[in-house]
């Protein structure tokens, strides 16, 4: 079996007219996940340790993180609350 780095790996799957469709579809998604993972992270926190501080599950969180739903404006200003970070949101 053939191991490849991301970035290799995303190249190949963007060549797929279908993934590029998904990708833009689930773009707002796939920004609120890598806002938050790098927030939890930069934190040290764990899923489960953030989940806890915000009075939710870890799949919760999971989902969040892996673009699977989209969360609500209450969750994120929780979010930013419990992390103490600003929440700002742009349009354009």
């Amino acid at each position: 079996m053939h191991i490849t780095n991301w970035e290799t790996h995303r190249k190949k799957l963007l060549r797929n007219p279908r993934v590029r469709q998904a990708l833009k579809e689930n773009e707002l998604e796939c920004q609120i996940a890598r806002a938050l993972i790098e927030a939890r992270i930069k934190h040290g926190l764990t899923q489960q340790e953030l989940a806890n501080r915000l009075n939710t599950k870890q799949s919760v969180l999971s989902r969040v993180e892996n673009a699977q739903t989209t969360p609500s404006l209450t969750f994120l200003k929780r979010l930013a609350h419990v992390l103490n970070v600003p929440l700002r949101i742009q349009f354009g």
